[in-house]
């Protein structure tokens, strides 16, 4: 059998390359090189709500999940430190609770003062590029379909993020996976688009053209041109469900977790509280921001590219494209100064429907 090609990314803190263990990588591999011309019922059965629950049901809650937790072998397999949870590391004692363990994010996850800064939805490995077709970082649709991505139902954001930014954060198992908004501002739209449970494993996201845009995802719009805001302008916070995640809660808290609830529009979200937990399974984060409204941390662009690391995931004629693997509330980018002046934000018309005015 022909060898898989090792995945790697870039380690930030400390520079360097490793390698990413990924979970049932040989059978989800076998599984999309063989369906991703012509699906069959099996494949399209796999990739359902109904396989995708009962798969994170057997790992996550079943009795020998629950054996191995308890056992220790979970999170030590993983590289987890239960020793940062809110929770007493003892009365984590299931797949399940460690999978949604909660931190002390204010304690391990410092985030920048500087109120320019943008900052990273999740514990996550992630990829940065551009819509426009004139930028250097021009992603040519290989993850995913622009329209399909925002929603060919939406014309009022397609037109807003046409040609802006992107940032893309692949969760993997072993990662904390509560979502923390990444910018402050208002929500001006919340909305849910019905889709499949592809899986976030690189070798399937390259066979399945667009595949961030074909799974079920949650989309929030935040205007940060408000009082108190991060003055980006729009930004899009695209939650995507992948295989076994069987819900996406939307439970914002302003202090720590407490009084966590439903994000709506009209709500003031500060910069690096909770948002959402995924539950459970591996899963994915996308933002998307207005053209020139920031600028991605030189670090992250420097590994985009950088030579010698072996990756699953490339661009045109092949040219490789890295992960840098970044922590809930680490800046990821900032605004961008020249921008200060006339840029587009959301307003509401007498009829109270959203639409793009110039400042």
């Amino acid at each position: 059998m022909t060898a898989l090609t090792p995945h790697q990314y870039i380690e930030r803190s400390t520079g360097r390359v490793e390698t990413e263990t990924l979970y049932a990588d040989r059978l989800v591999n076998a599984l999309y090189a063989a369906e991703r011309e012509r699906p069959s019922r099996l494949f399209n059965l796999l990739i359902s709500a109904r396989i995708s629950r009962l798969l994170a049901w057997n790992t996550y809650d079943a009795a020998i999940g629950s054996r191995i937790a308890r056992a220790g072998r979970f999170h030590r397999e993983l590289g987890i430190d239960l020793t940062e949870c809110l929770d007493p590391p003892h009365e984590i004692d299931t797949a399940r609770k460690i999978f949604e363990r909660k931190i002390r994010y204010w304690e391990t996850r410092p985030m920048p003062d500087n109120p320019d800064v943008v900052v990273s939805p999740a514990d996550a490995r992630v990829l940065v590029g551009s819509f426009s077709r004139t930028s250097q970082l021009f992603i040519k649709e290989k993850f995913f379909d622009y329209e399909e991505l925002i929603s060919p139902h939406k014309p009022i954001w397609l037109s807003a993020f046409r040609g802006g930014d992107v940032a893309v954060f692949r969760l993997t198992p072993d990662k904390y996976h509560y979502n923390h908004t990444p910018v402050a501002g208002r929500v001006v739209d919340i909305y849910e688009i019905a889709g499949d449970y592809h899986p976030c494993n690189p070798g399937a996201l390259m066979a399945t053209s667009a595949s961030f845009s074909k799974n079920r995802r949650i989309v929030t719009v935040i205007d940060t041109d408000v009082p108190g805001g991060s003055r980006v302008g729009l930004a899009a916070m695209i939650e995507v469900a992948a295989l076994m995640i069987g819900d996406i809660v939307q439970c914002y808290s302003d202090t720590r977790y407490d009084a966590p609830r439903n994000v709506a529009p009209g709500m003031f979200l500060k910069k690096g509280m909770p948002k959402s937990l995924y539950r459970p399974g591996s899963s994915t984060d996308v933002l998307v921001f207005e053209p020139a409204r920031i600028v991605f941390s030189e670090d992250i662009l420097e590994n985009l590219h950088r030579q010698g690391v072996q990756t699953r995931f490339s661009e045109g004629f092949g040219r490789p494209l890295v992960e840098t693997e970044v922590r809930v509330r680490q800046e990821i980018g900032r605004r961008k100064p020249a921008t200060i002046g006339a840029v587009r934000r959301p307003v509401r018309n007498t009829a109270g429907k959203a639409r793009i005015a110039l400042t």
